[in-house]
């Protein structure tokens, strides 16, 4: 263990809140995103490296009195071919090079730190054969901020063998890295890559979870800020709280719906039971049904999150190395259905709560609603106010829509038919993470008009309630100018509030 790794460790004894420990078993999303943006420093578990050393000697043992994949044999359509011991050597290497052939634009550091990080706590699963000193080397890239370079195109769902292989070139010293080293850590020493270690290191699907983990974290808050918007632009238009009445939620109780129930009912202070308003019976569905809509979102989000963190502790690695049993099992379960399913299922849930967000907006432009102006327009004749966000909302929308095409409907036949199916999780992930801005954008353009009618009306909710909170936030922030003119900045800096909105609903929790 490196000086800096140890460290860490000492300063994990003494409680430091900075420290994410790597163990193979408890690592979850939210310290996928902590090391992902450098927010805290990795520290490998104690037991886990010792599992790890145990798996990495059971494997050397295990190749050299028997066939196994990818150590003593080629890959693919290869697996039949024996490796001559005294090619061995030079085995791994040449599966490297062969291998780091993703293609397209470089990756944001951000994604390549979490697969970083993903990477080194499933080796210490235990279940890889892989060197220990790779996993102190991962973890001193992300202490550093050092990562190599990692192209985008690669992976069909079977194992980011691609990405991985540059990760490993970089490893050995033969592919460049990015970013300065901080706190007099720098590139990792090199390491000494053999047979023994390429399949080991490449056989993850360590990117496409790396990326997963950072959408889903993004969005689930996105979600939940959507919540205090919409809580925002039911004031607006004088919206009933009947549909967040607790017995109706409890004749249907589905979680996420009752938890979004319950949450509206804090966030704007409502009545268990409340009282029907007088006027309009009922209100259309951008507010009616916001909890059938929004909870099904976060429903999705919970399923997706457990997948995640089977898959980000899994000891996946084809094969397995069991050291108990002085056994290498070869098996497909670096196979992604399950989290490309989830994925799937997500951005379905998500692209659902987008278009409940422009249908409010619609809602808000209309006199019927507001008794303003027909789009929140000021006094001047046939002013046209906040009318074009109608349209860019739906722009937005559009292309959340073609993110949300199921990334599992993909097909592929592969080396020489040997690979006959694919998951495409690795598209699912990419599409999700694409989804983020777009979805930023709907749900910003949802809140300039709700400021806007709020303020044109002079409502002002009660300052301790959640919703007057995020009301005053808003409005320190967004132009009240009514007169036409361009919207683009306003919604960008609504978009931008959207963050501290999900502080805001997290806050609103019993």
């Amino acid at each position: 263990m490196s000086s800096q790794i140890a460290d860490a460790a000492d300063a994990m004894v003494s409680g430091s809140s900075d420290l994410v420990v790597l163990d193979g078993v408890g690592f979850g999303v939210a310290d996928v995103v902590r090391l992902a943006d450098g927010d805290a420093r990795p520290v490998p578990g104690t037991d886990a490296m010792k599992r790890a050393a145990e798996s990495w000697d059971a494997a050397r043992q295990i190749a050299a009195t028997g066939r196994v994949y990818g150590r003593s044999t080629g890959v693919g359509a290869n697996r039949n071919e024996d490796v001559p011991t005294e090619a061995a050597a030079e085995h791994g290497l040449r599966l490297l090079r062969s291998h780091a052939g993703a293609i397209g634009d470089e990756l944001p550091a951000r994604e390549v730190r979490a697969m970083l990080a993903v990477r080194a706590n499933q080796l210490l699963a235990g279940g890889a054969g892989l060197r220990p000193t790779v996993v102190t080397a991962l973890c001193e890239a992300l202490e550093s901020g050092v990562y190599p370079a990692v192209n985008e195109f690669g992976s069909v769902g079977t194992g980011d063998i691609a990405a991985l292989a540059q990760v490993g070139l970089a490893l050995v010293g033969e592919r460049s890295w990015r970013g300065t080293g901080r706190d007099s850590v720098g590139v990792p020493e090199p390491q000494p890559l053999d047979n023994n270690d390429a399949l080991a290191l490449i056989s993850s699907n360590a990117l496409t979870l790396g990326q997963s983990a950072l959408a889903l974290h993004e969005l689930r808050g996105l979600i939940g800020a959507t919540q205090v918007v919409g809580a925002l632009s039911l004031l607006a238009v004088d919206g009933s709280h009947e549909p967040f009445a607790a017995p109706v939620h409890a004749a249907r109780p589905h979680r996420g719906s009752v938890e979004v129930a319950r949450r509206m009912r804090e966030l704007i202070g409502a009545a268990d039971r409340p009282t029907p308003p007088l006027g309009r019976i009922q209100d259309p569905y951008g507010f009616r049904c916001l909890p059938q809509i929004h909870g099904p979102a976060h429903d999705a989000a919970d399923a997706l999150e457990e997948v995640l963190a089977i898959e980000i502790n899994a000891a996946a690695e084809n094969p397995f190395i069991s050291a108990e049993d002085m056994t290498a099992y070869h098996h497909g379960g670096f196979y992604q259905a399950q989290l490309a399913l989830a994925l799937d299922h997500f951005r379905l849930a998500l692209t659902q709560v987008a278009r409940l967000s422009t249908s409010r907006l619609s809602s808000l432009n209309e006199p019927s609603f507001t008794r303003l102006k027909p789009f929140l327009a000021d006094n001047e004749p046939a002013s046209s106010g906040v009318m074009i966000l109608e349209y860019a909302a739906a722009a937005a929308l559009g292309d959340l829509r073609a993110f949300s095409a199921p990334a599992s409907l993909g097909h592929a036949v592969l080396s020489r038919g040997v690979e006959e199916q694919a998951s495409f999780a690795s598209l699912a992930a990419r599409q999700t993470l694409r989804a983020c801005r777009a979805y930023r954008l709907v749900v910003g353009c949802e809140l300039v008009a709700a400021v806007r009618a709020l303020r044109q009306r002079d409502l002002r909710p009660e300052p301790e309630l959640p919703v007057g909170r995020a009301l005053e936030l808003a409005e320190s922030v967004l132009d009240d100018e009514t007169a036409d003119r361009p919207l683009t900045d306003d919604v960008t800096a609504a978009a931008g509030l959207l963050d501290r909105f999900t502080e805001i609903w997290r806050g609103s929790t019993s």
